[in-house]
């Protein structure tokens, strides 16, 4: 293996070439079973709190990598990998690494090293894709171990011992987090009680709405939930306890990400699970559901089948002593989004705010519908649906009048909304006022939110986020090489932007440039990034031919072309970074190769020997290629910053 990605010159020359592009943040992103494993821990699926995922941040870090993005952390259920459908408050407990709970300190040896590698020599897949459906019922059994040691040990515990101490902590997570606790632990234990995973399904009405009284039953369903306290007190302790180990093992990630100057970033995902929708029921509309409308990357649109949070709920009804009040005081709704942001913040350095036109432009269709598909094409915006005829009940909602609207495009154009004032733009803006404000009490800069916003802005999208000078995704390799005005082409980047080849969504670059070399278009993509990378017009037809002859430097040439950008923040997802032609996620499709493609197992080695072949994406290389691309001047202040650079290239 080449020792240049070792040395302390490779990131030492990436942060230089990053500071003199203006670049602020370089993120790798990617969700947590895709972590590796290190040799002898592989139960089938990844996680970042493993020796492995540790060592691969190391190796992110040693990259010149500033941060890493992981997906939603929420516990998914055995049927659907999707981490963008798991839970809002609990985390995933798939995550929970085994290794260092045979640790006396701090963990009290809850499990034995024989049995740990008993699991992963059973269990232990090729490392390549994620075994979900087998490691959620193995894992499962190895945390019910560690939860019945975990018992006995605790009543037989000597004070000040390692379990004494273990007690005390989970004690105070238990009443620190009891909000939630207590609602996510019951959903599974009534699921069990009514042998329907599906809280619609179950044949009781009280439970179905155990947190969501009607007027005059709240006593009577108060009674209900001290009844299930008392009867599964034993199976809501343990729940509790998983949580209690996988957020102590993220708060120690945390701890060593911070001292690498590597930061965390978090994802507000736009969805709830069921349980989330059982437990905070009476904060949505019941008789709409939120999803995609058609676009240009998705002329279908999507159902998401996700409920949607009840506007009337965003403040409180006024009162005679606030009656003279500046502001209406905040409701149910913004209590809860407080409280979600709060926990979030607690535990990441940064957020990316999944699809935000759903917080501030949410596209419905109805509930029910018998063809969700047509039901979401015939959908319409929450907020900007003033007299629709086949939605009439949005007109309480609207913010904008009939005459506000610009009838010659579709309800879901990004100009369907024509002009708001300042006033509706505040009204527009309600969830993401609450976001910014938690933001603002955690310590954290504006800038370290970033705003999953794609092919489509909705104009009150756009004024919600011009407001805090927030800027929006640029997905190049979607880019329309044949207009100049194209969202995703780099030239028409901004400097609060992030830019990135693709994401969880997309397909590869390397799948995408086999299939331009296939074609016609590597042609035009040549030609395109020799205007981007080539400043003087003499030589550019070569360097376009170049880029076409050589292997996996066109490539190359798509990578520098997000660093000569304006965008301060470039993201890399981990497949285009390693190489790999396989898709991570196709959209709308549920199979069991979604969401389960890894690092691979010999990343040091695919990274190292792919760096002179041009096979994997090569950080010092596009980072040269994008310091040439400056003027003359800039060229020579940089020359033997861009020299390092190319040698590095070579691995």
């Amino acid at each position: 293996m080449s020792r240049t990605i070792l040395s302390e010159e490779f990131p030492r020359h990436v942060a230089a070439a990053l500071a003199a592009l203006g670049v602020r943040n370089l993120v790798l992103s990617l969700q947590d079973p895709s972590f590796p494993s290190a040799p002898g821990e592989d139960g089938g699926r990844g996680s970042p709190y493993a020796e492995g995922g540790l060592r691969f941040l190391e190796f992110a870090r040693a990259l010149g990598f500033t941060g890493i993005q992981l997906g939603p952390q929420g516990q998914t259920s055995e049927d659907n990998a999707s981490p963008y459908d798991g839970t809002l408050f609990s985390r995933n407990v798939l995550n929970v690494a085994p290794g260092p709970l045979t640790r006396e300190e701090p963990w009290g040896a809850l499990l034995r090293p024989e049995r740990v590698a008993a699991f992963w020599a059973e269990h232990g897949g090729t490392g390549e894709r994620v075994r979900h459906r087998a490691f959620f019922r193995a894992h499962g059994e190895l945390l019910d171990e560690a939860w019945a040691t975990f018992q006995l040990k605790r009543a037989q515990a000597v004070p000040g011992s390692a379990v004494s101490r273990l007690a005390e902590r989970f004690a105070a997570f238990q009443h620190e987090h009891q909000a939630w606790l207590e609602r996510d632990a019951l959903y599974d234990v009534l699921c069990a009680e009514h042998g329907r995973d599906w809280w619609r399904q179950w044949p009781s009405e009280w439970d179905r709405r155990l947190w969501h009284p009607r007027p005059g039953e709240g006593e009577a369903f108060a009674h209900r939930r001290r009844v299930l306290r008392s009867k599964y007190a034993a199976p809501v302790e343990a729940y509790a306890f998983r949580q209690f180990l996988v957020h102590a093992q993220h708060a120690a990630l945390r701890e060593h990400t911070a001292a690498w100057g590597l930061k965390l970033y978090g994802d507000l995902q736009i969805g709830y699970s069921p349980r989330d929708a059982w437990a905070w029921q009476g904060l949505f509309l019941g008789a709409y559901l939120m999803g995609a409308p058609p676009s240009r990357t998705n002329p279908e649109g999507q159902p998401w089948n996700y409920p949607v949070l009840d506007p009337a709920q965003y403040h409180a009804a006024p009162d005679a002593e606030d009656a003279y009040a500046p502001a209406p005081r905040p409701g149910p709704v913004l209590w809860f989004m407080a409280a979600r942001m709060d926990k979030m913040l607690a535990e990441y350095d940064g957020l990316r705010i999944d699809h935000p036109h759903g917080l501030v432009c949410p596209w419905v269709y109805r509930a029910g519908a018998p063809e969700p598909v047509r039901a979401v094409q015939a959908g319409a915006r929450l907020f900007s649906s003033p007299d629709l005829p086949d939605h009439p009940e949005l007109a309480r909602w609207a913010l904008v009048p009939p005459e506000g609207l610009n009838r010659a495009v579709p309800r879901y154009a990004d100009g369907w909304v024509r002009e708001l004032g300042p006033a509706q733009v505040s009204r527009y803006s309600a969830l993401f006022d609450a976001i910014i404000a938690a933001a603002h009490a955690r310590g954290r800069d504006v800038s370290d939110l970033l705003c999953e916003v794609l092919s489509t802005m909705p104009y009150p999208l756009e004024r919600v986020l011009a407001q805090y000078g927030l800027g929006r995704f640029r997905v190049t390799q979607k880019a329309d090489l044949n207009n100049p005005q194209d969202v995703y082409r780099s030239e028409n980047a901004r400097p609060a932007d992030w830019i990135m080849l693709g994401n969880h969504d997309t397909k590869t670059i390397w799948a995408l440039a086999e299939r331009w070399r296939a074609g016609d278009e590597a042609r035009a993509q040549a030609d395109y990034l020799a205007g981007r990378l080539h400043p003087e017009a003499a030589g550019r037809e070569d360097f376009a031919r170049r880029l076409l002859a050589e292997p996996g430097l066109l490539v190359q040439a798509k990578f520098a072309d997000l660093f000569v950008s304006q965008a301060q923040n470039v993201m890399v997802f981990f497949a285009d970074l390693f190489g790999l032609t396989a898709t991570y996620n196709a959209p709308g499709t549920v199979n069991d190769e979604n969401w389960s493609l890894r690092v691979p197992r010999d990343y040091r080695e695919v990274y190292a020997r792919g760096l002179g072949a041009n096979a994997v994406l090569n950080l010092p290389r596009a980072l040269a290629l994008a310091l040439r691309a400056g003027d003359e001047p800039s060229r020579a202040r940089h020359g033997p910053l861009i020299e390092a650079l190319e040698r590095l290239a070579e691995g």
